[in-house]
């Protein structure tokens, strides 16, 4: 106060919260989304249905797909959506582990907060902690080399666990194993698999069984004039950046035609460039013409006559995938197409899939990119295998460049909170409750893994932990899902990569300590015609979350 009148810093209508307060709203919607994602969880997990604004439905137990889908407003919320989405750019798999070990962090964190335990303590202590976790990992890992296919494909497999392709599992992980060693190659020592090289392309019809992996790239175009060839053997590839079309002049200009024979003049020269044009991919030795632009009709006719199989409008992630299969280079001028530039497949053809036409270019010799054609009963069945392929396409080029791999089943996480419970004992000071906080919320890995399979999971925990404790204990020791007790996870080939481990766990601590250094909240008054409470939700929020969170 001054002189009695108060002091108004902040603009009418901003709502600001403090303290204890503002960390547990934030807390509990962080816990929130965590709980929304928890029952999906391990190969039993549960789907969830989503509809969209839209009405359109998407049916899904992968962690990231649901949280990039549903709507969240709450601010701390968001903070653990980006964990997803982190988790799910660098490894693939993991999302839900990293979002539900990032929601009980918080859980822990919040009963110590309450003995008034200092945030600032709890951070230093998980970051303690965590850095002793990735340790723990790293000596608990072991190799799989790039020859080693079968770990490659139990380690892909079980990425897939519980998602709606069941038993064709097995023949995905193949799949993606035979996918990403084809695309891998040697850079300065190091090996690097590149997801983006494999295209996936979709059609509903058919069974999962009939998805493929081409050796090759899949173009979903069709040919552009109905007389060109339906099939190319040993075809010569021209790859086209440019459009074999009548260029427009740089500047604005009008041509004045006054009498007939100047206007015959000038289409006989628009027909004499187009057939030059032609003339000179023929003179290439090119069979086949892939064209990132537009193709001229009247170019359209001259090739078919050559009897030239052409593409246009190809998108240019595609070109680059051409190139990398078939050995071609992409051409930006015609005058620089050389028989050297062109790329080689033993067979272009097009091809009905469904309803539509498709144009495959198969028989690359070693191609440094290939494409997997998806089938499934619905649309749906196949944008959830689609998922699926996707995080096992992502894993087994995580394990091919990083060579280290855990066991899975929940194994990691029981030996990491027997560990790092000793470990807290070494430290000391109100640290040790921190870390003691982290060692008990690895626990709700297994822990879900249990109730999501319908077990009771304090027994599962306690025998879990029975197994690993002990100098005879077994720290590969996790959930057996098929017989409901416990079982050695590399015996059982539940295997998952390291970097998917270590990057949860990382992830998970960044975004718990960034939540736990909040103790001031200041927000803006919404902007007329926003309509409703702060977070755009109706009071009382949705599905247990709290008001303000989706």
């Amino acid at each position: 106060m001054l002189g009695g009148e108060p002091i108004i810093v902040l603009k009418e209508g901003t709502e600001r919260e403090r303290g204890k307060g503002a960390q547990f709203n934030n807390i509990a919607a962080a816990k929130a989304v965590a709980e929304a994602v928890r029952s999906t969880l391990g190969p039993k997990g549960m789907d969830k249905m989503l509809v969209d604004s839209m009405g359109d439905v998407t049916i899904t137990n992968d962690g990231v797909t649901i949280l990039k889908e549903i709507d969240i407003k709450h601010p701390a919320a968001k903070m653990v959506v980006e964990i997803a989405k982190t988790q799910d750019d660098e490894c693939g798999d993991g999302t839900t582990t990293a979002v539900v070990l990032a929601g009980e962090l918080l859980k822990k964190a919040e009963n110590l907060v309450e003995l008034n335990v200092h945030p600032t303590t709890l951070v230093n202590g998980y970051k303690l902690a965590a850095r002793e976790a990735v340790s723990i990992l790293s000596k608990m890992g072991f190799q799989v080399k790039p020859t080693d296919t079968k770990k490659m494909i139990d380690i892909a497999a079980t990425s897939m666990a519980g998602r709606s392709v069941g038993p064709a599992k097995d023949y995905l992980a193949d799949l993606a194993v035979r996918a990403i060693t084809s695309v891998a190659e040697k850079r300065d020592k190091k090996t690097v698999a590149d997801v983006s090289n494999v295209k996936v392309e979709k059609k509903h019809g058919g069974s999962v069984y009939d998805t493929e992996l081409i050796s090759g790239i899949i173009v979903d175009k069709d040919r552009v004039h109905p007389r060109m060839p339906t099939s190319v053997k040993n075809a010569k590839i021209a790859i086209l950046d440019f459009a074999m079309e009548i260029k427009k002049t740089e500047v604005d200009a009008k041509i004045q035609i006054t009498n007939p024979n100047q206007l015959q003049k000038f289409l006989d020269e628009e027909e004499r460039t187009l057939r030059e044009m032609v003339d000179k991919v023929a003179k290439s030795g090119a069979n086949v013409v892939l064209c990132q632009k537009g193709i001229d009709d009247l170019a359209q006719h001259y090739l078919a006559k050559k009897g030239i199989f052409a593409l246009r409008r190809i998108k240019k992630s595609d070109m680059k995938k051409l190139a990398r299969a078939t050995g071609g280079k992409v051409v930006s001028t015609l005058d620089d197409l050389k028989r050297s530039d062109l790329g080689a497949a033993a067979l272009v053809e097009e091809r009905k899939v469904g309803d539509d036409e498709m144009t495959f270019i198969t028989g690359c010799k070693n191609p440094k990119a290939v494409s997997v054609l998806i089938r499934g009963g619905t649309e749906h069945v196949v944008d959830e295998i689609e998922r699926s392929l996707n995080d096992a396409l992502k894993v087994v080029a995580l394990v091919i460049e990083d060579g280290r791999a855990v066991p899975g089943g929940g194994a990691p996480e029981v030996e990491l909170s027997l560990r790092l419970r000793e470990f807290a004992a070494t430290v000391g000071g109100r640290e040790q409750l921190a870390i003691e906080a982290f060692a008990q919320a690895m626990e709700i890995i297994p822990w879900t893994l249990g109730e999501n399979a319908g077990l009771d999971s304090i027994d599962l925990l306690i025998m879990l932990k029975s197994k690993h404790e002990g100098k005879k204990g077994n720290k590969n020791e996790g959930f057996n899902v098929r017989t409901g007790g416990t079982g050695d996870m590399l015996k059982l080939k539940i295997l998952e990569p390291l970097g998917v481990k270590t990057q949860a766990i990382e992830s998970a601590t960044e975004v718990a300590s960034m939540v736990l250094r909040i103790d001031d909240v200041i927000a803006s008054k919404k902007m007329e015609g926003g309509g409703g409470p702060p977070g755009g939700m109706p009071p009382g929020g949705m599905g247990g979350m709290p008001p303000g969170m989706m």
